[in-house]
């Protein structure tokens, strides 16, 4: 008889079962991330403007390229050997073209705001940037303990992005045309 510890652990069939669910949820969610992040997003921004912990994401602020107002949204920023990168995940969406446009953009987290210069990366200098950024998603402590530890990015991960655990550099070129990749240079702290 399996226990809610072996469950846990991934012990027998409750436990296989248990792994099944959590997969197709987060399959579901990577499937309708639109949606949840319209809903959530502005949830986020709140947070992370009250100096809350909010994992990698960060606020961006881009000078719109028609009203010229700032608009912010929440990023992933990923912070790498190789420096600071923004992605996205969902391809060319307006705060992609309003970065491209302006060239510029300010970084907010934990309460400080820096501005940065934003280097859109070529597809091919892009896709090592992102198979290193995939390849380092941590898995949390429940997901461990759910579906074990794995040295390979989560399946809901690698479905978002039409990735294999095999997937060649060529691959990942062809990828970071879906989605864009910004370096970010620091120009001046800015006191909050």
């Amino acid at each position: 008889m399996a226990t809610a510890s072996g469950a846990l652990r991934g012990d027998g069939e409750l436990g296989f079962a248990i792994r099944s669910i959590v997969v197709a949820w987060f399959v579901l969610l990577f499937l309708r991330v639109p949606t949840a992040i319209r809903l959530v997003g502005p949830l986020l921004v709140r947070a992370i403007r009250a100096g809350l912990p909010a994992g990698p994401n960060v606020l961006l602020t881009v000078r719109g390229r028609s009203s010229g107002l700032p608009r912010t949204v929440p990023v992933a920023l990923l912070e790498l050997p190789a420096g600071r990168f923004v992605q996205s995940p969902y391809g060319d969406v307006q705060w992609v073209h309003n970065l491209r446009t302006a060239g510029e953009a300010e970084v907010t987290a934990a309460g400080r705001s820096r501005k940065v210069s934003a280097v859109e990366l070529m597809p091919e200098a892009a896709a090592p940037i992102l198979r290193e950024a995939i390849a380092r998603n941590p898995r949390s402590v429940l997901l461990r303990r759910l579906l074990g530890p794995v040295d390979r990015p989560p399946v809901a991960v690698l479905h978002f992005f039409r990735l294999r655990v095999d997937t060649t550099l060529d691959e990942y070129v062809a990828e970071a045309r879906r989605h864009p990749v910004f370096e970010l240079r620091p120009v001046e702290t800015i006191a909050a």
